[in-house]
């Protein structure tokens, strides 16, 4: 949870895309520790199965990014962990978020 007095990160300490530049103030979570999150969000995926079939549903188009940096890290758990879950992946596009 980031608190409204939260101060960040001075962006000078980022390598910060020129057109973003004038348009970004401070980092509030650096990259490092999104890639941190996403290895642990991806063991905790496998824990939580166990030896169960995991299908794995991506909303495109936003979320394909992250989406991907998970399957790697659950990819890399099967093929180098003591067990195997099967995986399917599949995809599903929406037009419109309704709220």
């Amino acid at each position: 949870q980031i608190r409204d007095e939260e101060r960040g990160y001075n962006k000078n300490l980022f390598c910060i895309p020129k057109h973003y530049e004038e348009d970004l103030e401070r980092v509030f979570i650096p990259h490092g520790l999104i890639l941190d999150r996403t290895e642990r969000l991806a063991r905790d995926i496998m824990q939580d199965m166990g030896s169960h079939h995991i299908v794995a549903l991506c909303v495109l188009k936003g979320g394909y990014k992250f989406f991907a940096d998970v399957l790697d890290h659950i990819k890399a758990l099967n093929q180098n962990g003591d067990k195997s879950v099967p995986v399917t992946v599949n995809f599903v596009r929406i037009k419109s978020y309704c709220v």
